[in-house]
C-alpha cells in the first residue's frame, strides 16, 4: 500500500476509513471498500492481503499521521489555551483534507472485536502514546489571563467540552457533505468567532 501512487493510495485509504468509522472492524465491508475505492475486489487485495491487515495498515497509518501531521506539529509550549486550540483545530483540519474520516477511524481503533486475533493486535498497540493527550493540550498554560475569581481548573473543563461540541460540529458536517461543498474558510471564520468568544468569556 504504502509503495501505491499517492493518489490512488488515498483514495483505497479514504474508502476504508469511512467503512470502518461507520461500521466497526466486525461490520465492514471490503466489497463496499472496493467499490468506493473504483477497483475490483481481487485488484484491492493484490495490495492487502485480508480485511485484518487493511485494518492494522490504518491502525498504523494513521497513527502515523497524526505524530508526522499533527502531534509532531504542535507547539506544545504555547500557553495561550485558545491560541493552543487554534492551532490544533488548523492542523486537524489540514488531516480531514487528506482524509475525511481519520478521526472518527481513531475513536474505534481499540474498540473490542469478535476477532481474538485483532483483539490481541490492538492490545499489543495499546501501549503506544495517546494520539491527543487531554493533559499535554491542557497543561503548562497560562493561567494569569484567566478573570479574577474564576475556578480556572472547572474553566478549562468547560473549554475542554465545548472544544469536543465544536470538532463533533465539524465532523457532523463531513459526514453529511462532500469533501468538494465543504468551505475551510468558513469554518475558520467559525472557530475564530466562537474562540473570540470564549477569550470574553474566560479571559480578563
Amino acid at each position: 500500500m504504502l509503495n501505491l501512487e499517492s493518489k490512488r493510495k488515498d483514495v483505497i485509504v479514504n474508502a476504508a476509513l469511512k467503512e470502518f468509522a461507520v461500521k466497526g472492524f466486525d461490520d465492514a465491508s471490503t466489497n463496499v471498500i472496493a467499490k468506493e475505492s473504483g477497483m475490483s475486489k481481487g485488484l484491492m487485495f493484490h495490495y492487502v492481503n485480508s480485511k485484518k491487515d487493511l485494518f492494522l495498515f490504518l491502525y498504523d497509518y494513521c497513527t502515523d499521521m497524526m505524530n508526522k501531521e499533527y502531534l509532531d506539529l504542535m507547539n506544545f509550549n504555547e500557553q495561550d489555551i485558545f491560541e493552543k486550540l487554534r492551532q490544533s483545530y488548523l492542523l486537524q483540519i489540514e488531516l480531514l483534507q487528506k482524509h475525511p474520516w481519520i478521526f472518527e477511524f481513531i475513536k474505534i481503533m481499540t474498540a473490542t472485536t469478535k476477532s481474538e486475533e485483532i483483539n490481541q493486535e490492538l492490545e499489543a498497540r495499546g501501549n503506544e502514546e495517546q494520539l491527543i493527550c487531554h493533559k499535554t493540550m491542557f497543561n503548562r498554560i497560562d493561567e494569569s489571563k484567566f478573570r479574577e475569581g474564576l475556578d480556572v481548573e472547572r474553566g478549562k473543563q468547560f473549554i475542554f467540552w465545548l472544544n469536543i461540541g465544536f470538532t463533533n460540529q465539524i465532523l457532523e458536517k463531513i459526514r453529511n457533505s462532500k469533501m468538494t461543498d465543504l468551505d475551510y474558510n468558513n469554518i475558520l471564520t467559525e472557530l475564530d468567532g466562537y474562540l473570540n468568544e470564549l477569550r470574553k468569556i474566560f479571559y480578563k
